[in-house]
């Protein structure tokens, strides 16, 4: 999980912290060397977290911290302020041209999932109610046009290729027209990449740039590789120029130094960044949320943000009402199952959820194939057994679960869950119980 490692540190020391009641300079002091610890070992830029340790430390020593009742507190609060600071403070949004198309411009080294965050990026655009057009100027790596129109094709949206034997300039001069005359209103130009930075490749990206006038230059960088990744971002920055980045593989990154030192070093926002395999697993980047993640105060916004696309509000209704009147039955608990898969994957929902334990989630086995298991199940029992759960004996049982190739075992376990909840939903119902405060949560 992102930042898993540092999250860790750091709740560790705001939990000491905490613990302490009042706090002296002493405490602030050795609180701020495990910090800058646990930054420098998340692969943070050096000059960074001296900066940041300072700044902390020249805040959390004043006077309305040490005499506040909740010292600890306090200091988390700064913490976090600066956190948010350091990463950009708000959100950085693309600028979108008044006279389309927006062209927006990817660049960065080979191996760093250009293609792949074009796509995504195309397909993020799309759901906002934009127009995309790939353009594919990659004409050196071998199948890069190939692999563009692959993922062009997954997301439905339309290609601009002209082969691998014509000038990149030429191409992205051609798309520009081309999205013009079939009303794109976003170009996105998949640009060549190199194993390191050369003269080369700056020269045919400077060619680009001068030839069609990019809105954005957005470098994607892989975070994996740490800081190597923000001294590239650096270079680009020197040489070209560029207005954000795209900060790809962020959910296989434990430390999370590249998300943390690119703002610092570069001076340019991360605007987008890549939380999974899927095409759909690109994310705006909110720098407030993320410290919040870090901190263990866990990312509200963002899980309401899913919870809106996947759940259909239509739908929402109607269940609800089911659940006041007792009608939920095993058809609406797959329906809500599937619409929990489509907000992603499992340990990333929780890791949202507020006062979650990074070091518990660690522990537990979060197993997005175990909703699949489910809707097998759930799948192999007649229209009669989904209303009725009830009429299900031993046969029925085992029937169900040489269809769904599981065992009765996972079928009694799957009916026990589904009891309980419908018990839960009666509590919710039940407005003596919920005044009093006397709910049973089966499940916590």
């Amino acid at each position: 999980m992102v930042f898993e490692s540092l999250s860790s540190k750091l709740q560790n020391t705001f939990k000491k912290l905490k613990g302490k009641g009042k706090l002296n300079e002493k405490d602030i002091k050795e609180a701020m060397r495990e910090v800058k610890l646990a930054l420098l070992e998340a692969d943070v830029n050096f000059k960074v977290v001296k900066d940041f340790v300072k700044t902390v430390s020249e805040k959390a020593v004043g006077e309305e911290v040490l005499k506040s009742l909740t010292p600890g507190q306090h200091v988390i609060k700064i913490v976090n302020e600066e956190l948010t600071s350091l990463m950009g403070s708000t959100q950085s949004k693309i600028v979108f041209a008044s006279k389309p198309p927006t062209i927006l411009m990817l660049v960065g080294l080979q191996g760093a999932g250009k293609t792949t965050a074009s796509g995504k990026l195309a397909g993020l655009l799309s759901k906002q109610g934009k127009k995309p057009l790939l353009a594919a100027c990659d004409i050196y790596r071998p199948a890069a046009i190939k692999q563009l129109q692959v993922v062009g094709g997954q997301l439905d949206i339309p290609v601009f290729t002209m082969g691998d034997k014509q000038n990149p300039v030429d191409i992205a001069k051609a798309a520009v027209e081309h999205a013009r005359s079939n009303n794109n209103d976003v170009l996105i130009i998949d640009t060549a990449g190199r194993l390191h930075i050369n003269e080369e490749l700056m020269d045919e990206l400077h060619n680009i740039k001068s030839s069609v006038r990019p809105s954005e230059i957005l470098m994607v960088v892989d975070a994996m590789t740490g800081q190597d990744a923000v001294n590239v971002a650096q270079s680009f920055n020197e040489k070209l120029g560029i207005d954000g980045v795209i900060m790809t593989k962020l959910d296989g990154d434990t430390r999370g130094g590249a998300a943390l030192s690119v703002r610092a070093v570069t001076g340019k926002p991360i605007k987008f960044a890549g939380v999974g395999e899927k095409l759909t697993d690109l994310e705006p980047f909110f720098p407030d949320r993320m410290a919040s993640r870090i901190l263990g105060m866990g990312d509200v916004l963002s899980l309401i943000d899913k919870a809106q696309e996947a759940f259909d509000e239509e739908r929402a209704m109607e269940l609800e009402k089911k659940l006041r009147t007792q009608q939920f039955a095993l058809d609406d608990f797959l329906e809500q199952l599937q619409q929990m898969k489509n907000m992603g994957p499992l340990d990333q929902i929780l890791g949202m959820m507020p006062g979650m334990n990074q070091k518990a989630l660690k522990n537990v086995d979060i197993d997005d194939k175990h909703l699949d298991h489910v809707e097998a199940i759930i799948k192999s029992m007649t229209p009669k057994e989904r209303t009725d759960p009830a009429i299900i004996n031993s046969s029925r049982k085992r029937r169900i679960a040489m269809g769904s190739g599981m065992r009765v075992q996972d079928v009694n376990n799957l009916l026990k869950q589904f009891t309980q909840m419908q018990k839960m939903m009666k509590q919710f119902n039940n407005p003596k119980k919920l005044k009093k405060g006397k709910m049973n949560f089966p499940f916590m």
